[in-house]
């Protein structure tokens, strides 16, 4: 059965809201038929610690604007993988050492992609920081 539309605006917004905050490489898989306590699973890469933290803040802020809250926060005490469940979908956001070590896409391979359609902002080619701290 598809994912209702109920379902996939709120996820479509989680996305855009971490795209706004230069989330990387974010994805979407339709997991309904694997497992039955979700629908969604989003997946977001950031850089850096404070930027997980950014990411997820954002993604909050953004859906609680449409009275959309998590039920669950967790691993935001070292900011490496947090997860934000919203019942029926659930975001991801990894440092994108923890994205590439846990893979999370090779284990939900065969489930359908959502398309999400979202508008990425251009990303920076390095971070803006790393210049300041070398020179410190």
């Amino acid at each position: 059965m598809p994912i209702s539309e109920e379902v996939l605006t709120p996820v479509r917004a989680a996305a855009q809201a971490a795209a706004d905050k230069l989330a990387t490489n974010i994805v979407a898989f339709d997991v309904s038929e694997q497992l039955a306590i979700t629908d969604v699973f989003i997946i977001a890469s950031a850089r850096n610690e404070r930027q997980v933290g950014a990411v997820v803040d954002g993604v909050e802020e953004a859906l609680l604007k449409d009275g959309v809250k998590p039920v669950r926060r967790e691993g935001d005490r070292e900011n490496r993988w947090v997860l934000l469940d919203y019942i029926d979908f659930v975001v991801h956001v990894q440092h994108t050492e923890e994205r590439s070590l846990y893979n999370l896409e090779r284990l939900w391979k065969d489930c359908p992609q959502i398309e999400l359609g979202i508008d990425l902002p251009e990303q920076p080619e390095t971070d803006p920081f790393e210049d300041e701290l070398d020179n410190w």
